[in-house]
């Protein structure tokens, strides 16, 4: 993370007007910057340029505390920094910036589920499968079919991430081919040993939500289900697997219904992102230019909102994942 990305290419950046015309960038680091300018340029859907800046955020507040733990002298193996590396590859790659042409679905907006048609299936024949039985089998509700959907969509979701980090993973192999010294060799060995744990978890984290979902479409919904979101139930699974107390349980069940309600009006922003972004459209085919200034602004103001919430919401997550692969100890990290 140095040469184009150093401290003054940062320097140079932030003294240069942004995409739009104003005197102020987004982020503090500069590939981050470029990135957001890139999606700009793209004009990547609303909703998923407001994902794409919540993701930039949290790369963003792990880089800087990164590089203050590297400057006290630690990360001495260089892990932390290949995770970093790694997770902003993750973030090209799932939206479409990573230069390769993507065989699989990049549009992964959960709020356009209405739209979808039940042809477009979830890219697995095992998930189709699972959701065909649901859908013909007469136990869900209307409610409880959209519920199903959202978690056979995140399903689908984790899928496509598995497998770009997957594919990050094949190229820190053949870079690992070409290593200078025996020194470097250790330190990346030792980097790609990391990697291949991280993806048997998120590989064995599938398993697990696979056979979540086939019960679900077996059994239907219990009547004492906890939680509605598909990331929520996920995090509770995991923290019931774990070992954390019954009192670390009952404190984090209340703490994952805040979350639960952080995410359930994240949801609602985006897609009230999403109609203001329709009407500005339409209001802009009619050419009244107070009304499109007026609608403008709407959306601006929403487009901010969206972003804010995605981002506490994302770094919420974050540290309730922490906490539960803690098992509820409190440790520093990143």
């Amino acid at each position: 993370m140095s040469g184009k990305y150093s401290r003054e290419m940062n320097d140079q950046i932030n003294s240069k007007p942004s995409i739009d015309g104003k005197n102020t960038v987004e982020f503090r680091i500069a590939k981050l910057n470029q990135v957001w300018e890139k999606a700009i340029r793209m004009q990547l859907p609303p909703v998923r340029q407001a994902e794409l800046h919540s993701d930039l955020k949290i790369q963003e507040k792990d880089e800087l505390q990164w590089k203050k733990i590297k400057a006290e002298g630690m990360d001495e193996n260089g892990e932390r920094e290949a995770k970093l590396r790694r997770s902003f590859n993750v973030i090209l790659a799932k939206y479409g910036m990573d230069g390769k042409k993507d065989t699989r679905s990049l549009e992964s907006n959960n709020l356009k589920d209405h739209d979808r048609t039940d042809e477009d299936g979830f890219d697995d024949p095992r998930l189709d499968k699972l959701w065909n039985k649901a859908k013909t089998s007469g136990k869900f509700s209307e409610e409880e079919m959209a519920s199903l959907k959202r978690e056979f969509q995140h399903h689908k979701d984790k899928i496509r991430e598995y497998n770009i980090v997957m594919d990050t993973v094949s190229r820190t192999e053949e870079i690992h081919k070409n290593v200078i010294t025996q020194l470097e060799g250790e330190v990346k060995e030792h980097v790609l040993h990391q990697k291949h744990t991280d993806l048997k978890d998120k590989m064995r984290d599938l398993n697990q939500g696979f056979e979540r979902l086939r019960k679900l479409s077996h059994e239907g919904f219990s009547e004492d289900s906890e939680f509605r979101e598909p990331r929520v139930i996920e995090l509770w699974e995991t923290a019931r697997r774990s070992n954390l107390t019954d009192d670390e349980l009952d404190s984090l069940k209340e703490e994952l219904k805040h979350f639960e309600t952080k995410v359930e009006k994240h949801s609602h922003y985006q897609e009230q992102l999403e109609l203001s972004h329709q009407k500005l459209r339409h209001v802009e085919a009619l050419g009244d230019e107070e009304h499109i200034l007026r609608n403008k602004e709407k959306y601006n103001n929403l487009a901010e909102k969206t972003r804010e919430m995605g981002y506490k919401m994302k770094k919420h997550m974050q540290d309730l994942t922490s906490k539960i692969s803690r098992n509820g100890l409190d440790r520093n990290e990143l």
